[in-house]
């Protein structure tokens, strides 16, 4: 135990409160490590493809999510286990840096954690085993790049990248209008896209949702939806040519700073002090009309007077805006936001072709559209749906599909979908584990067969037979030499994923197969796990 003793024979404690923690070490702690890895890709592992289940979430508060984005799942199961919280953790870095492919990574990390506990029980080392996984997933990633193929679209013919957004899109809740949001997504991409420079920002689309109305409802709007109303029921509801004021600035007279008392005890004092304050109003909302402002919008609210009196100048107001919105309007419109009343100027004002408010359904819901904008590079992709939870996963899958379509401008390479690739890698990675000697080929054909887990969970959640399905298809490319044969998820008779139009980014599969192999060799370098135990 951590007991020693000095040279007088007196013990001493070398681990502080031992008896309170539990400890596992060697084969047993890899051995726990890997059963929580394989729990976490075991409840992803049904989610995965067009015919994934979804999952329904219900947090602490109560609310209830329904999605089938890996990311989501993981985020909002409260994961307790270290080795879990990796596997969250992995499916998050997927998320950021490629927005699609959150589950497959998943579904990987965990297949390689599988095969990896059978090399250990024949008594492999850990570390020769990573590294035959580090050799495996160079394989993997150099035979990606030679499979890929280049994908060839302008402004003009987005095609291409509608059909790579279907893909995404196929997997989701949102399936049976797949078409049309995924070229929404494009669209929008393109939108603020730079195509020199091959970036895109998508701070720039906004992603707004209403419920009520159907999912085919959903509009692209060159634009912004703002979730406010004119601020007096009688301005005119739709201003052609707006060119419009963006104030951070409170409407109302200015308070002193200082704890202040106004004795008044006369009528006549109290006149003066209404006439003054009337006269800042006049003032501000002359600046505004000399500016040539049609239109304020305003992050403060104003007082009733103030708003009486914008009504009788015929100049129209929203109030109460919030600052991420205000930025976006400024960017579309290519205005300033003014911060005191004394910097407005005709050119800090943003121009709009036309600014207009739509009421929806029976409610008192109404929206304010910003459209015709000067620059066009602030769009909003605007959801319509029967309830909060099929909005917020639209919200979710048009994220993927915006992120694909992102991917796709940076790098325009493609590998076909529906477990295509990761058949052909595996043969690769097959072919190539003869030509090392020494126990890594055991661990690099392990990674062979862990590939195989995608196309098998994908066979498996289509309702077919999973191995009877996966060995046709391996056998079909190994004969034609094929890397495009995967598996027929939607019944459609051909094997063929060029045929089929299913496609994936090659940046996002390279991504899973090296963050799952990174993933995987930090837990099987762990051999000792120390920590406190419950009582």
């Amino acid at each position: 135990m951590a007991l020693a003793f000095d040279e007088f024979g007196r013990p001493f404690i070398i681990l502080r409160e031992q008896e309170k923690k539990t400890r596992l070490r060697g084969l047993d702690a890899q051995k726990a490590n890997i059963a929580a890895g394989k729990a976490v890709a075991r409840i992803l592992r049904t989610s995965l493809g067009p015919k994934g289940m979804d999952k329904m979430l219900q947090s602490p508060d109560g609310d209830v999510t329904i999605t089938n984005d890996g990311a989501t799942i993981l985020e909002q199961m409260d994961v307790d286990n270290q080795i879990a919280k990796l596997m969250v953790e992995l499916s998050r870095s997927q998320d950021y840096e490629i927005g699609d492919g959150t589950t497959g990574v998943v579904v990987m990390a965990g297949a390689l954690l599988e095969q990896a506990e059978k090399l250990l029980e024949r008594g492999i080392h850990p570390i020769r085993v990573a590294e035959g996984y580090e050799m495996a997933s160079r394989i993997a990633f150099d035979h990606l790049e030679r499979i890929s193929q280049k994908f060839e679209f302008s402004a003009d013919n987005i095609e291409p990248l509608v059909q790579t957004c279907m893909t995404t899109l196929s997997s989701k809740i949102v399936n049976r209008c797949k078409r049309a949001l995924a070229e929404i997504a494009v669209k929008a991409v393109l939108a603020v896209a730079d195509l020199e420079r091959k970036d895109v920002n998508l701070d720039l689309i906004k992603v707004e949702g209403k419920v009520g109305g159907k999912l085919e409802d959903t509009e692209l709007i060159y634009g912004i939806v703002v979730d406010k109303d004119m601020s007096h029921p009688q301005m005119p509801k739709r201003i052609e040519d707006a060119k419009i004021a963006i104030l951070t600035c409170p409407f109302e007279p200015p308070k002193p700073k200082t704890k202040h008392k106004v004795d008044i005890d006369t009528v006549e004092k109290f006149q003066t002090l209404r006439e003054q304050e009337q006269k800042y109003f006049d003032e501000m909302v002359q600046k505004c009309k000399d500016a040539g402002a049609t239109l304020v919008i305003c992050q403060w609210g104003f007082d009733d007077e103030a708003n009486h009196l914008l009504m009788h100048r015929n100049l129209p107001a929203v109030r109460w805006v919030g600052g991420v919105e205000l930025e976006l309007i400024a960017i579309a419109t290519g205005g300033r936001i003014v911060p005191r009343f004394q910097e407005l100027s005709p050119e800090k004002l943003g121009k709009a072709g036309l600014v207009r408010e739509k009421s929806f359904g029976t409610t008192k819901d109404r929206m304010l559209y910003i459209e015709q904008c000067a620059n066009s590079r602030a769009v909003t992709i605007f959801i319509r749906g029967g309830n909060k939870m099929m909005i917020e996963e639209t919200k979710r899958s048009l994220h993927d599909a915006l992120c694909v379509a992102r991917n796709l401008i940076r790098n325009n390479s493609i590998v076909y979908g529906g477990g295509s690739a990761e058949i052909s890698c595996s043969i690769a990675v097959e072919t190539a584990a003869d030509r090392h000697p020494g126990v890594e080929q055991y661990a690099i054909r392990s990674f062979a067969d862990a590939l195989d887990a995608v196309p098998l969970a994908l066979a498996e959640n289509s309702g077919l037979l999973p191995i009877d399905t996966l060995t046709v298809v391996k056998a079909q490319q190994v004969k034609e030499s094929n890397p495009h044969c995967g598996i027929d998820c939607n019944d459609d008779g051909t094997n063929d994923m060029k045929e089929q139009n299913v496609f994936e980014t090659l940046i996002g599969k390279q991504q899973q197969i090296l963050l799952a192999t990174q993933v995987v060799k930090m837990i099987l370098k762990i051999d000792d796990v120390i920590s406190p135990s419950e009582y």
